[in-house]
């Protein structure tokens, strides 16, 4: 049976993964091998936080690993010279990898099978790649008739996930790297890594705790709230795989045919959706990989930004004057991490509001998020924009004055970031520029003096805005 490497990718977990079950079927000795790549290290791209992380990971990865008679074999350099060594080293026969999607992803698959038995195996999305298409046989670009056809293909059950393997048997003695302690990650992320803490987190949301009801059950209705603990946080852990996306669908599923009435399985299919997104954006960037340049709708690469650097500054540090705003971007930077409603409006005001690129946000995302991941947080970024595969068209502007009052009525998150706004009215916690004079020094927070002005006015930037994009399009 001889030698076959588990190549470690973002599947960092020992339960429901088809790369490790299939080397353990095809040799009886197994190298699970994870390869620093320089080329992702080196990225524009790359983020601390994430990095961290990612390394947190590998120490839970190999800690879980040496309880089944194995280890954790780490390199760095060249992913597909240094497995190439090893196969020759060692006499591998087979190689197995979580396929992956992105542009880099599969040339790097690609140079890599001219020079080592790869066999990509699914795992990454729950339908394959590619199977949910068009009676046509294209693509969906649109979500509702993809989460259709996602759907159709049946539910997924936990007696469909594969079990962790009790024992893996790897020779001793084979060179790695140390497991590495730097980055660490910075005091207070409130992310602990690893499969162990993927898997609480996610039965903690789908079955709740004792003398608390299910969050999923609550979703419907809390999602939309940064001031509530109503969405699971699942992300991080499912973008470096550390669960499967395979065992949340699984688990929204068995929500659902155990809710205790309608209202709650509504909620447990919204939270299905969500994961539903994932795969929708994945499969975008697997067949039209021109979004991760541009736009998926190439007539908007055609509009003109101010793209204002000071502007910019100003919204990467929290700094526009508009409370919701500043503190989604406040705990981005803190925590590698903002609530999905966030990450729309303050998306939104960098492009609506500011007249900035799209992709200029796109990428100061990928250097804080610790979930910062290539499909999701561009189909993110461009549905926000208005340019990408959404069926809305591009005059969807959010007011951020509203959303914060919508969002959080009381202003609690907003004062859990912003200190300064601590003690202002809640009538203008939204809108502190709003505050009379005396109301200013009673709440300690002078505008211009204890907190921004705002950088811009919203109704003159949505005016800008609509101008910029319809100059673009052709639209009188």
């Amino acid at each position: 049976m001889g030698t076959a490497i588990w190549w470690v990718r973002r599947d960092l977990r020992l339960a429901d993964n088809a790369a490790l079950t299939a080397a353990l079927a095809a040799a009886q000795q197994v190298l699970p091998v994870f390869v620093w790549d320089e080329a992702i290290l080196r990225s524009r791209w790359a983020s601390e936080k994430r990095l961290a992380f990612l390394a947190g990971g590998l120490r839970e990865l190999d800690a879980a690993l040496r309880q089944r008679g194995s280890y954790l074999i780490v390199q760095r350099g060249d992913p597909v010279d240094a497995l190439a060594m090893l196969c020759a080293a060692h006499g591998v026969a087979h190689v197995f990898a979580e396929a992956d999607v992105s542009p880099y992803a599969k040339r790097r698959d690609q140079q890599a099978g001219q020079r080592i038995p790869l066999t990509r195996c699914p795992g990454l999305t729950v339908r394959p790649v590619g199977d949910v298409r068009t009676e046509a046989g294209e693509p969906y670009t649109v979500f509702t008739p993809f989460s259709r056809k996602w759907k159709a293909h049946g539910p997924v059950t936990p007696a469909a996930l594969l079990p962790a393997p009790a024992h893996i048997v790897t020779p001793p003695g084979i060179a790695s790297l140390p497991l590495p302690a730097d980055p660490a990650s910075p005091a207070g992320l409130p992310f602990a890594p690893g499969e162990a803490e993927g898997q609480r987190r996610l039965a903690r949301f789908v079955e709740g705790e004792e003398g608390v009801s299910a969050p999923i059950y609550r979703y419907g209705a809390e999602r939309n709230r940064p001031d509530l603990a109503g969405v699971s946080q699942l992300s991080p852990y499912l973008r470096f795989g550390m669960i499967s996306l395979r065992a949340a669908v699984a688990a929204a599923y068995t929500a659902m045919a155990q809710a205790p009435d309608r209202e709650a399985q509504r909620s447990a299919e919204t939270w299905l959706n969500e994961l539903i997104w994932r795969e929708f954006f994945l499969t975008i960037l697997d067949a039209f990989p021109h979004v991760r340049r541009g736009s998926f709708r190439r007539q908007y690469d055609a509009i003109v930004w101010a793209n204002d650097e000071t502007h910019f500054a100003a919204w990467c540090e929290g700094r526009t004057g508009y409370p919701i705003v500043d503190a989604a971007m406040r705990q981005l930077q803190q925590t590698g991490w903002i609530h999905n409603r966030l990450r729309m409006v303050v998306a939104s005001f960098l492009v609506k509001d500011l007249l900035i690129d799209w992709r200029w946000g796109e990428r100061w995302f990928m250097q804080q998020l610790i979930d910062g991941d290539p499909a999701a947080n561009n189909g993110g970024w461009q549905w926000t924009a208005g340019v990408g595969t959404d069926a809305a068209p591009y005059f969807r502007i959010f007011n951020p004055v509203a959303q914060g009052e919508k969002f959080d009525p009381d202003g609690r998150f907003v004062r859990q970031w912003l200190p300064a706004l601590a003690h202002v009215p809640t009538a203008y916690v939204h809108r502190p520029w709003a505050m009379p004079a005396y109301e200013q020094a009673k709440a300690h927070c002078v505008i211009g003096q204890d907190y921004p002005p705002p950088l811009v006015e919203h109704a003159w930037a949505r005016e800008r805005v609509l101008a910029a994009y319809r100059q673009a399009t052709g639209v009188s």
